[in-house]
Formats: structure tokens, sequence, C-alpha cells
């Protein structure tokens, strides 16, 4: 496999760093959902994409859906919080306390007494023909997987984050959540190497899983090698075309403003605007049938007044307040 397809867009991607704050912010809720989403969906949770979002970011419940489904997005969604906080380490600092960490959050609520511990009986993949090591020798292949994903070594980061998750799986070290907590370990170690979680389609699911069991009965990785890549890749892209303002064509929708057309009379980036308006200090007034946000032309005002009253040093509190006393 060519991994250096990758270097290059890594080097793309450092180019624009500092990245700004609002994109990092806005991005990172944004991955928060669509990889709670896509690792749920691959083990059947049945959650849409949008029923995901009102989980993680509302709170809410969504009616027709179990407990288990909405406890599924929630403690995925906490463990992507967790695997941020430890992205801002480095790779040989992993623990084995950090893996049970996060699986715990995975399971919590949801199979306590098996949430955070290796498993201590046989398990077996439905469907498959891969057999998976005895209960007794899961702890120590723990330790020495640990030592290994640890270790220095020349491997290239995207390589050895997809082996670490491939291992985890073959060792299997638990009773339940081993591919979610196995994707999240995976897109730790791509953070703390400066690369974007890769995200799985829910389409690539069957495609996922046949290549992880070709190389567990002995075949080639390449196939499982390809799709991370190819995960990876997309997940540039889209940082990428974030900070290159790339959007939908600025054609004029009546009186509306798409947020390209809103940025360019504002002078602000594309990325601020959806800070702001998930603030609440930008007002929506519509949709375009393919689902972009529309502004009022009094929007522009209104950017211009956010963005005095930071120069003020307001926080967005304050400036909440007071263009909402303002009758803005």
């Amino acid at each position: 496999m060519n991994w250096e397809r990758l270097t290059e867009k890594r080097a793309k991607l450092d180019s624009y760093r500092p990245l700004p704050p609002e994109l990092v912010q806005n991005l990172e809720q944004w991955f928060i959902v669509e990889l709670t989403y896509t690792s749920n969906a691959i083990e059947g949770n049945t959650l849409t994409r949008k029923e995901t979002a009102v989980v993680v970011e509302k709170g809410l419940t969504v009616s027709g859906k179990s407990l288990v489904e909405h406890l599924e997005a929630a403690n995925h969604a906490n463990a992507l919080q967790k695997v941020l906080q430890l992205a801002k380490g480095k790779t040989k600092d992993l623990t084995e306390h950090s893996i049970l960490d996060i699986h715990e959050t995975i399971l919590r609520g949801i199979d306590d007494s098996n949430a955070g511990h290796y498993r201590s009986i046989p398990v077996r993949i439905s469907g498959s023909m891969v057999v998976l090591p005895n209960p007794v020798k899961v702890p120590d292949l723990m330790t020495k997987f640990t030592k290994d994903i640890t270790a220095p070594g020349k491997r290239h980061p995207v390589e050895l984050a997809a082996e670490a998750h491939y291992q985890l799986v073959t060792i299997h070290p638990f009773v339940d959540g081993n591919g979610r907590t196995a994707r999240l370990l995976m897109n730790l170690i791509l953070m703390q190497n400066g690369y974007p979680p890769a995200l799985i389609r829910k389409r690539d699911r069957l495609r996922y899983i046949k290549s992880l069991e070709q190389a567990q009965l002995g075949g080639s990785k390449e196939d499982y090698y390809k799709i991370i890549s190819d995960a990876v890749d997309r997940s540039f892209e889209i940082y990428l075309k974030a900070l290159s303002q790339e959007e939908e064509p600025a054609q004029p929708t009546g009186k509306l403003l798409r947020i390209g057309q809103l940025g360019k009379l504002t002078g602000e980036s594309n990325a601020t605007l959806r800070f702001w308006t998930k603030e609440g200090l930008l007002e929506v007034a519509g949709t375009t049938e393919a689902g972009y946000q529309l502004y009022d032309p009094s929007m522009v005002e209104r950017t211009q007044k956010i963005r005095h009253l930071q120069g003020e040093r307001y926080t967005l509190r304050e400036i909440r307040t007071q263009l909402s006393s303002k009758g803005d």
C-alpha cells in the first residue's frame, strides 16, 4: 500500500495551520455526529444521521427507537470527547487503561458488568469462520498489543492506526463493543499524528467486514488497508474543502443569501458564519431544496456588529445579549 498520497495531503493541511478556531470547532462537532452515526450503523444501530444528531447535540429521544440505541449514540459521542482529549498527547504514551476507559464509556448503561473489562468467556463472530483467542490469553495479548503500538518504529501513521484497529478486533478482548472501540482507537492514533479521523461509510460496511475477515483468515490486508486509506482521504478532503472556502454555487435565491454570498459581502469565512449561526448570533431565514441555509440580507449588518463587538472583547453570551437588547 502506498501511503504517500496521505502524507502529501497532511502536508497540504499543515500549510493552513494554525487552523481557524471556528473551523476546528465546527468540524469537530460535525465529525462527532458523523463518526457516531457511521460507527454505530456498522454495528446495526438504526438511528439515522439526523436522529443521531438530535440525540448527540440536543440530548432528545427519538420516537420508535430503543433505549439501547439512544445510549449507543450518546456513549459514542462521549467516548469521542475523551479521544479528542487523548489526541493532544502522543501515541507512545497510550496505555491499556486508556483503551479500557474508552470501552467502558461505549458500554456504560448498556452492559455495565462488562464495560471496561476484558472478556472471561469464549466468543464467536456471527456468520464468520474466524477463531478468536481463548479468553485466558486476552490480558497477555492486550499487554503485548499495547507495547507494540506504542513502541518506536518506522511504520506510516495511517498504517499504524489501521494495524491497531485490525489487531484489536482480532484479539476481540471484549464481550461487546470491539468494533467501536477499535475504530475509536484507530482515529485516536490518526489524530495524534496530525491526520483526520477515518470515516468508514455505512455503504462500505460489507466491504469493510469482508476485508477484515479476509485478513484474519490468512489472506491479504490490501483490501482492508485500501478501505482505511480511502476513509482518511475523504476526511482530508472535508478539511481542505472547508479551508479553501469551496461552497455550492453562489447563485441568487430571491432576496435571500446563501452562506457563500453572505461571506463575500462581509469578508467572513463560511466556517465563522456557520459557528455564529450555531451559537444563535445569526438567524436562518430558510433553506434550499438541497438543505443549504439561507440568510436575510439584514444578516450582513448583524455580522458586522458581531465582529465589532468581538473587537470590543465581548463574550459570545454578551454579544447575544447585546444583539437582543437592540432588537437586532
